[in-house]
């Protein structure tokens, strides 16, 4: 082999190299399920109470997501050591909301991480809650609202901002113990009731203007209370015709 034709075939074996050359790409066996179960039957109630109230108060818009307690993938390092659970509760706004997802995972989502994170603290959680994760929302996932919030604790309710500097800052609580989240336009609050058989000082929505956000059976509730007061009220107004028309000696 003669040198030029050794220079000529080592050339062509490095531009081979750098034609089939690709970029990784971000890992497809994705779980979504750590089989790990929450920890309280009133933890599963507070999520999926502040996940469908949420659905019913936006129930015209297609244009956020809301979920819990399902993986956030946001690095092919963090997949594949499968060692970061997913919030108990968050909302990501302006994505499309009908999308069918198991778990969300930022490189299929236009880079999007979520607007807001709550989570649920326990005995056992509450440290990495306001420690690990809170240092992960804020400087790799800059979600604008992170809230922590203890359902056998009523007096637990802390949340964080990020400033302009994009550091937290702690959300200043109003009067009533609320806190606000200008990522949603609502008030995070406590409401003492009865949700699945279970009585509880409940992490619950608020209006700007302090009207609970309701679920979907309490806004039938409300809906059947007005329509029963207002047939309660035609037959007053009714029977009181009628006794006038008697007075004045008319057929009723």
């Amino acid at each position: 082999m003669s040198p030029e034709t050794a220079v000529t075939e080592q050339t062509l074996e490095v531009v081979d190299e750098s034609v089939d050359w690709q970029p990784p790409m971000p890992p497809t066996d994705l779980i979504f399920d750590d089989g790990e179960p929450l920890e309280s039957n009133r933890h599963r109630i507070a999520m999926n109470t502040l996940i469908r109230s949420l659905l019913q108060l936006w129930a015209d818009r297609n244009d956020f997501f809301a979920g819990g307690n399902m993986f956030v993938y946001y690095s092919s390092t963090q997949a594949m050591n499968r060692d970061f659970r997913g919030p108990d509760f968050f909302v990501t706004l302006d994505v499309d909301g009908t999308k069918e997802r198991q778990g969300w995972v930022v490189w299929q989502e236009n880079g999007r991480y979520p607007d807001v994170i709550v989570e649920l603290l326990s005995e056992s959680t509450a440290k990495v809650d306001k420690g690990v994760k809170k240092e992960l929302y804020e400087k790799v996932f800059r979600t604008r609202n992170y809230y922590i919030y203890d359902p056998f604790d009523n007096n637990s309710l802390t949340g964080w901002r990020l400033n302009a500097s994009q550091k937290y800052e702690p959300i200043t609580p109003d009067s009533r113990g609320w806190l606000w989240s200008e990522a949603l336009g609502l008030w995070l609050g406590t409401h003492q009731g009865t949700i699945d058989r279970e009585t509880a000082d409940w992490l619950r929505f608020y209006d700007e203007t302090g009207n609970l956000v309701l679920l979907p059976e309490e806004a039938e509730k409300q809906r059947a209370d007005t329509e029963a007061q207002k047939a309660e009220a035609e037959h007053q107004r009714a029977e009181r015709l009628a006794a006038r028309l008697r007075e004045l000696g008319e057929e009723v």
